[in-house]
């Protein structure tokens, strides 16, 4: 049994802690993983809000890199000393979808089967079937990809979660393509991630849509060719403007808010596709004309994480990185400790980043 120092919730919306927890030794097909870098995504925060479920305490983090300290008996993917990224889809590949060749939508995805517990045996629930925000965690050995060692480990961790989610948006379950126009709703870090998809998929116009001019600015760093805030103009009015009155070939919906998701339905063009990849309140709900549904044609999609296959993906877009085709460096605004989680919520809650990255030593 290892000791690791870590952040958890103990209870809903209550101010997260730093705290010594156990983790085991790997058991068959886990590893355990010396924590490099762990974005602070808005998955950890709604954890600790308790908008994903009660079973508190959670261990929070779940976007990270790192190094293989300890393999279990059975792993043949990993090695001990190999750099990886922590996905949190480890395709079973006995279930109908991974039997139908699509594996990244995998119905049973696996995750370490033992326990990580406080000091005093309370069992914890690991962010993502991760828990990250700790100098060591255990997951299932198909969660550790391997990718070259080269690249930034805080640029890395991203990867993990909301730059694989706007990437794989766009490139993956969009099927953005040369010539494309496209609109993204949202320009955080998984709306700017699917800008950079686009502009790598060959999009000829990029148009960013938010309601904030420092975000804006941002998606025009990351390739947006148009910008509009959305509180001083009709964003559907805008996207048609600059499309030759068409509307755009794909939307990307990077908020996960009814207003915005109606948005980009009408600021498709006709049998254009809608991608929702921003996750919503569960008590949100959306009314649109059955008509418009039919009448429009095209296709409306939800992206799971981006329908990322990890083990071909991660490697792929590191590579691309690292040979400058797409620049992943700029998703990180700061990096911080353990103890200053509670105060990137605050900042990523007020928008004042993309990504705080904790840095373990």
């Amino acid at each position: 049994m290892h000791k690791s120092k870590a952040v958890i919730a103990r209870d809903k919306g209550k101010t997260v802690e730093v705290i010594e927890i156990a983790v085991p030794e790997p058991g068959p097909n886990e590893v355990l993983v010396t924590i490099k870098s762990c974005g602070v995504c808005h998955t950890d925060l709604h954890y600790r809000e308790g908008a994903i479920n009660d079973d508190f305490p959670f261990l929070l983090g779940h976007e990270a890199s790192g190094y293989i300290k300890e393999v279990g008996e059975a792993v043949t993917n990993v090695s001990v000393g190999d750099f990886v990224i922590i996905a949190w889809r480890s395709p079973c590949g006995l279930c109908r979808s991974c039997v139908k060749g699509k594996p990244w939508y995998c119905f049973d995805s696996r995750n370490a089967v033992q326990d990580m517990s406080l000091a005093d045996g309370t069992i914890l629930s690991p962010a993502l079937g991760i828990g990250a925000f700790s100098e060591l965690t255990l997951v299932d050995a198909g969660q550790a990809i391997k990718v070259n060692p080269s690249v930034n480990p805080n640029t890395a961790s991203l990867l993990g979660c909301g730059v694989m989610a706007g990437l794989g948006a766009a490139i993956n379950t969009g099927s953005v393509a040369m010539g494309d126009s496209v609109a993204v709703f949202g320009c955080g870090g998984v709306g700017n991630a699917a800008i950079v998809g686009s502009k790598l998929a060959g999009a000829q116009d990029v148009i960013a849509v938010d309601i904030d001019d420092k975000k804006l600015k941002w998606a025009k760093e990351f390739g947006a060719t148009h910008t509009v805030n959305s509180l001083n103009n009709d964003p559907v009015d805008f996207i048609r403007s600059v499309t030759d009155g068409n509307g755009a070939d794909v939307t990307i919906e990077a908020v996960g808010n009814p207003k915005t998701y109606e948005q980009a339905f009408y600021a498709r063009d006709h049998a254009g596709v809608l991608v929702l990849v921003g996750v919503p309140d569960p008590a949100m709900n959306i009314n649109l004309p059955l008509i418009e549904i039919f009448g429009r044609g095209g296709s409306l999609k939800s992206s799971w994480y981006g329908d990322c296959l990890p083990s071909r993906d991660f490697p792929k877009y590191i590579d691309l990185h690292l040979d400058g085709r797409i620049d992943l460096d700029k998703f990180v605004t700061e990096t911080i400790s353990l103890s200053e989680v509670e105060s990137a919520f605050h900042k990523m809650e007020a928008g004042e980043v993309l990504r705080s990255v904790v840095v373990f030593e």
